[in-house]
């Protein structure tokens, strides 16, 4: 597996040369057997016309034969090094193969947030400058809103039936081209991909990641969790997004399998680990709380599932409670577990990880990851801080994204001299390991002390009524700003104000929410809190009426 790779489509190459009859994809729709008593793969037999709809595979031959097709349809259309493929889909089987044909096309592969409106959709196919899109049939509405205002996406591709006539049928098109392998080879130092950032704090940036970082995203997370060739991934997270794929990267990197579940109920996550026999599942953090509040309830009873295959439950793409993983473990004490802390600017997840030998120190988002330095820098950008003391976390290595692409001015801001890479996040050092302590931008002000909003919803998370916590600072004219605690309360349990207050007496009184709003926490496909809808809703023109209807 030491094999010495350019770039990531060499490592599909040699997949489907070694192991071209062994799977590589599943795709799972429970949705299509829900209720089903039998296990999923009888069901899926005895209920014929359902089959194809709920269980899906492809081999690693039929995977690179796919990518192949679409890199030389690409080609045939005069599309190669340099042009940009946008991608909005859902999880499916041929997200991948898409992305993969792209690349091997010499092109850019451009995925887009499946939640984006027609404007976002829009905006960023013009900040990319995309010429190509490939969309499915739950984005025809948005596509046909912008369809006569993208002059330079010429080409538009339709996965799915009833292809709209503003675009072509994917299937019908790439059906006919060649499957031999188009032979363009990338550089290291290629323009590979363009993702975009979160837009948690305004529209998104266009990321510019090079074929040398791909390649290393798959060595780091094959390093970080030891995968082999006989494990199973379970990936649920969208593949849009770095943190999916790239976590996907390591079982890409030994040919193992890896399963799509198209859904995030607990008892699907369950089912689908049990009977695809998943060794290795990615979660986040509201997922694996859901799992958790399942087991509780009695809605599942771990006895009636084969779940001694699975090894390892990893979680990233936000701050983690311990008093989460302290129940997981409680749970599951067989499991491994790991904190994967990443960006999309640093290719996704690893470049910081707790390491599975570090559970002791859960509540850490851990240490440099494999080939990454860390370091936490000062208001210059540059200079350390003192051991102990409070600074922006800064990280370097082969993952450093290239630049935001046309926003010359935004890449100087993040990547500093000596290729340092700014990520947003305030941290410190305790005893070797990096403590996540905010977003430098959610940091609450109040009366002239810094308040760490996860420092409080790390400590509301533990009470046992609360679901999910977002802690946000609000306008005050004396203080400046006060913070405001909005809580999800489990289904079945109730909780009042003064619970939470009470609950909040062990926290420094200046630490303490002010306000206190019960209402659903929203989160990005990614699992990150939504903190500027959170700023819009609970405003200081709607709190009065936002504790009136929600409180």
């Amino acid at each position: 597996m030491n094999a010495n790779f350019d770039n990531i489509t060499e490592i599909l190459e040699r997949n489907a040369h070694e192991w071209a009859n062994d799977v590589a994809l599943v795709e799972i729709n429970p949705q299509e057997l829900e209720g089903a008593r039998a296990t999923w793969r009888e069901a899926s037999l005895i209920v014929s016309s359902a089959t194809d709809k709920f269980r899906s595979e492809i081999t690693w031959g039929d995977f690179n034969d796919r990518a192949n097709r679409f890199a030389n349809f690409l080609l045939s259309r005069g599309y190669t090094k340099g042009d940009k493929v946008a991608i909005l889909l859902m999880n499916c089987l041929e997200w991948l193969p898409i992305y993969f044909g792209a690349l091997k096309a010499g092109c850019l592969a451009v995925p887009l947030n499946f939640r984006y409106t027609a404007d976002e959709i829009k905006y960023c196919l013009e900040l990319a400058d995309a010429d190509v899109i490939v969309f499915g049939p739950e984005f025809t509405g948005r596509m046909e809103q912008i369809a006569d205002h993208i002059p330079r996406v010429k080409t538009r591709l339709y996965v799915g039936t009833d292809c709209p006539i503003f675009a072509e049928n994917y299937f019908r098109l790439v059906r006919y081209a060649a499957s031999a392998d188009p032979g363009f080879h990338h550089k290291p130092e290629d323009d590979a991909a363009i993702y975009f950032s979160s837009g948690t704090t305004g529209f998104p940036k266009a990321i510019v990641l090079q074929h040398k970082a791909l390649l290393h995203s798959c060595r780091v997370e094959q390093a970080h969790h030891g995968q082999t060739k006989d494990d199973v991934f379970l990936c649920i997270p969208p593949l849009y997004h770095t943190g999916a794929k790239m976590h996907w990267f390591g079982s890409f990197l030994v040919g193992g399998k890896a399963v799509l579940l198209k859904g995030v109920k607990p008892e699907w996550v369950i089912r689908c680990v049990s009977e695809e026999k998943c060794t290795i599942v990615w979660l986040l953090v509201p997922w694996a709380q859901d799992i958790l509040d399942a087991i509780d309830r009695g809605e599942i009873r771990l006895d009636e599932y084969r779940l001694a295959q699975w090894r390892l439950m990893h979680i990233g793409a936000q701050p983690v409670p311990p008093a989460l993983i302290k129940r997981w473990k409680s749970v599951f004490p067989h499991h491994d577990y790991d904190t994967n802390y990443g960006l999309s600017e640093s290719t996704g997840p690893g470049a910081v990880h707790l390491g599975i030998e570090n559970t002791d120190h859960v509540g850490a988002i851990g240490v440099p990851g494999f080939g990454w330095e860390a370091k936490i820098v000062g208001p210059d950008g540059v200079t350390p801080v003192a051991k102990g003391e409070v600074g922006e976390l800064a990280i370097k290595g082969p993952g450093v994204m290239k630049e935001y692409y046309h926003n010359h001015e935004a890449t100087q801001a993040i990547l500093k001299e000596g290729g340092w890479l700014l990520t947003g996040d305030m941290a410190e050092e305790r005893d070797g390991f990096i403590y996540l302590v905010d977003r430098a931008k959610d940091v609450i002000i109040s009366g002239g002390e810094n308040i760490y909003p996860v420092q409080i919803e790390d400590f509301l998370r533990a009470h046992p009524a609360v679901k999910d916590v977002a802690v946000i600072g609000l306008p005050d004219a004396r203080l400046g700003e006060r913070t405001a605690a909005i809580i999800s309360v489990k289904d079945g349990m109730t909780l009042t104000e003064d619970e939470v207050n009470a609950f909040c007496t062990d926290l420094p009184r200046y630490k303490r929410p002010k306000t206190v709003i019960f209402a659903e926490v929203p989160r990005n496909p990614t699992g990150k809190i939504e903190k500027p809808k959170l700023r819009k809703i609970y405003g200081a023109d709607n709190l009065i009426a936002a504790q009136n209807g929600l409180a």
